[in-house]
């Protein structure tokens, strides 16, 4: 999707708030999305392995992009299961079905093209090419090389799981003008989980450590918390 991620980089760079993105979301587009799949992983509520959906992939394709045209697409709710912390507490995850997989995998390529650019350098968190290691070698070099007099090390306690949806959706809207493309991202936002067997509503939150689009959903709040802190410190 290199491409049609260059010019919807270039959209933004020209107009700054972007439309028309739901043609990026095509056949090419699913299929490329499709083979980055890793092999393996554990499955959703569909019990779907990317190697049974590709026994048909182009049919499954194109009735999947049928569905979104016509707004028949609905993601599954996402699978919870919980692996054991260091500390003794359970961390919970979320599964979301392959097909989910697929169709975000090219939502997120999208949300890259339109906000790389307006990160911030030294943001590391769920960022294409960059990672925990990073940000601590950066750290790093700035403690032993620059004058440094304080380090703040802070948390927002349930951050991810207290996100308001309202306020996800209108900085999205701020930089977004696709309402279609906005449709889907609301229904991905308020697809529920399942857990134990029983559906549960998401009115608020990101699911933890699910969704490939979510991760990112949590880059650009703290990109915007990030803005507004460096605007009050100047």
């Amino acid at each position: 999707m290199e491409k049609e991620k260059a010019e919807i980089a270039s959209l933004v760079a020209r107009y700054g708030r972007v439309q028309s993105l739901m043609k990026y979301i095509n056949k090419e587009t699913l299929m490329e999305s499709y083979r980055k799949q890793p092999k393996g992983k554990a499955v959703g509520v569909d019990e779907v392995t990317k190697e049974e959906y590709g026994e048909r992939l182009e049919e499954n394709i194109d009735s999947l992009l049928d569905r979104m045209k016509k707004f028949a697409y609905k993601p599954y709710p996402v699978r919870r299961a919980y692996i054991p912390k260091g500390n003794g507490k359970m961390r919970g995850l979320g599964i979301p079905s392959f097909e989910d997989k697929v169709v975000q995998g090219v939502f997120k390529e999208i949300l890259e093209a339109i906000y790389e650019p307006k990160f911030k350098d030294f943001s590391f968190g769920f960022r294409p090419n960059r990672s925990c290691h990073d940000a601590i070698q950066r750290v790093n070099k700035h403690i032993m090389a620059d004058r440094v007099n304080y380090i703040v090390d802070a948390d927002i306690k349930g951050f991810f799981d207290n996100i308001d949806h309202e306020w996800m959706i209108k900085f999205l809207e701020h930089d977004i003008a696709d309402k279609n493309f906005i449709r889907y991202i609301k229904r991905f936002l308020i697809g529920g989980v399942m857990e134990d067997g029983k559906r549960l509503e998401t009115e608020s939150g990101t699911v933890v450590d699910w969704q490939i689009i979510c991760a990112y959903f949590r880059q650009i709040i703290l990109s915007k918390f990030c803005r507004i802190l460096l605007f009050k410190a100047h």
